[in-house]
């Protein structure tokens, strides 16, 4: 695929744990396009984490090849691996991993000033980034002070406000109820949308799925569908 921003082929991932080897990734062969959105979908302790993981460089695998924009992950040292993924990629995670005791703003800037940005520009940057998503008169209030479904659209921020190529989330609604599921999901979907960023997301939510443009299926270790959603 010529446009194809993450290409994976023929990856495997074993884990030991105690006298038992766990083969968690069995051969794993998956493009993503640029601009796609997609949601990796089946039951639980069936690799999906481990392939985003995987996919993303933040964990090793045992065979095979990954490439990430034309790149292949196995040829980078540690720190390009680290460099790449705060340069070009955002995470999103089901359990928010804020900061409690600094604010929504300087949450967002953190990233930014770890990579050496001045202070100005990366304050600059985080407020519109939670102003993207809706937070403006959020700015100044702790992690705390917000709600469940606020504090994800913090996280959401975090992820964007370095405007990365390639978004990757873990069960981002697993942690919501309904309406703020539903808010974020519209958040990431007009992101994907508007600026043309790639989402890969793992969900066990099937209203998460059906805002995607594709869902992958996987059991044990394996991919099994991979299907364009029905717009209704």
């Amino acid at each position: 695929m010529n446009d194809a921003i993450i290409s994976a082929r023929e990856v495997h991932k074993r884990f030991r744990l105690g006298e038992v080897t766990v083969h968690a990734l069995r051969g794993i062969d998956l493009d993503v396009r640029r601009g796609e959105m997609v949601a990796v979908m089946g039951p639980s302790g069936c690799g999906k984490t481990t392939m985003l993981n995987c996919l993303s460089g933040l964990d090793e695998f045992d065979s095979g090849e990954v490439m990430v924009e034309g790149v292949s992950l196995r040829s980078m040292t540690d720190r390009r691996r680290t460099a790449y993924r705060a340069q070009r990629m955002g995470f999103v995670f089901q359990t928010f991993n804020l900061l409690p005791v600094i604010n929504a703003v300087e949450n967002v800037e953190l990233p930014l000033l770890v990579s050496g940005m001045r202070p100005g520009e990366a304050r600059r940057r985080a407020t519109e980034a939670l102003a993207q998503v809706g937070l403006a008169d959020r700015l100044h209030h702790r992690p705390a002070e917000l709600s469940g479904g606020q504090r994800q659209r913090v996280t959401i921020a975090r992820a964007l406000v370095n405007n990365p190529a390639l978004i990757w989330a873990d069960e981002p609604t697993g942690n919501l109820d309904t309406a703020a599921a539903t808010d974020v999901l519209s958040f990431m979907r007009r992101m994907n949308q508007e600026n043309g960023q790639t989402f890969v997301i793992v969900t066990h939510d099937p209203n998460l799925g059906a805002v995607c443009d594709r869902i992958v299926r996987m059991q044990d270790g394996e991919i099994l569908a991979s299907e364009p959603v029905q717009e209704t």
